[in-house]
């Protein structure tokens, strides 16, 4: 058995570095998929949100109402007021 065990270790060094570019180009190729998948659903996210914000502008466009800030925009005035009123009780 120790003739076995030799020629293991005369191999070991060329198995283990071929075993270790194997696995690295597997991860590489697997992070590459998981990358391209990523980006590809960001950018799906990204028209599905450009697609959301015409309809609710064409939505706001059929109701008359007017291009206007958004939402937490549009808030802090009325808070503002509210200070104002507090104020001058």
């Amino acid at each position: 058995m120790d003739t076995g065990d030799s020629q293991d270790a005369k191999q070991s060094p060329a198995d283990m570095t071929a075993f270790v570019q194997n696995l690295l180009q597997q991860m590489q190729s697997r992070f590459q998929t998981m990358s391209d998948s990523i980006v590809t659903k960001i950018d799906d996210m990204g028209t599905r949100i450009n697609e959301l914000e015409q309809s609710i502008n064409d939505l706001r466009a059929e109701m008359g109402v007017e291009s206007s800030p958004s939402p937490a925009g549009a808030e802090k005035p009325k808070e503002e007021e509210l200070k104002k009123e507090e104020g001058s009780d």
